[in-house]
């Protein structure tokens, strides 16, 4: 344990001195700004026609999506430039597990993007001053959670396929393709076919977030959903690790 969190401070400090991870952090912050202006110029003359109050997932369903397109950016040299330079070889002497190495990695650049997703909070207390008598709060936890979920199988997804690469631009858009599966293409199938929809619908991404987390339900498939990408990608980059170690 010791190994995994000197090994996730040693990333964490480093985004922050790589400028990738300010525009990723800009860019996020930025475009999560401007769609919350609009939201509220939205309900605010909704409101008067009746309309509904709005809630956290104005927020979080946005920023979710912003995911499939960022994560790639913050993983995509977390392992391959270690093969890159040469340095990982260095890695594999030292007292430290390929999982320890995977996960301590993930963990950087989860408690980064953590971090990103904290200062967005000021949008909710905001829109609870806003919104009579308060925002859902259950809704404020699920939508919160299920970003939280999205963002840790992404990058350990992330993780994993950057541990397959030894340069980061092809294990960016290798991990933008498989995101893009994930979010959008993989449960395509599901509005055609009479058998076996309920498969693809278990495998989309995005329902699991959109359909459940993001409209105030917790529900244990999508956090097993999740979880198990997590430990998939995570898997991945052991075991790539691994096979790097015996050749």
């Amino acid at each position: 344990m010791r190994n995994i969190w000197t090994i996730a401070k040693r990333e964490y400090v480093h985004y922050f001195a790589t400028p990738i991870a300010y525009v990723v952090a800009f860019l996020l912050l930025l475009t999560i700004g401007i769609i919350f202006v609009l939201n509220i110029q939205y309900y605010a003359n909704n409101a008067m026609f009746g309309g509904g109050a709005p809630g956290a997932n104005i927020i979080t369903g946005p920023f979710a999506f912003l995911l499939i397109l960022s994560t790639p950016a913050l993983t995509m040299r977390l392992i391959s430039d270690e093969n890159r330079m040469g340095t990982l070889e260095l890695l594999l002497t030292a007292p430290v597990t390929d999982w320890e190495l995977v996960v301590g990695k993930w963990l950087g650049a989860f408690l980064f993007l953590l971090t990103i997703l904290v200062m967005t909070l000021i949008y909710p207390l905001l829109l609870n001053t806003l919104v009579k008598p308060g925002i859902d709060k259950m809704l404020l936890l699920s939508s919160y959670l299920g970003v939280i979920l999205v963002a840790a199988a992404l990058l350990a997804l992330g993780t994993g396929i950057s541990a397959l690469f030894s340069n980061p631009i092809a294990s960016f858009f290798v991990t933008l393709a498989v995101f893009v599966l994930l979010w959008w293409l993989i449960g395509a199938p599901a509005n055609v076919l009479n058998t076996g929809n309920e498969f693809f619908s278990y495998l989309d991404m995005s329902a699991h977030f959109y359909d459940s987390l993001n409209q105030g339900m917790i529900r244990l498939t999508d956090l097993v959903y999740y979880l198990s990408l997590t430990l998939l990608g995570l898997f991945i980059g052991a075991t790539a690790i691994e096979v790097r170690r015996w050749q």
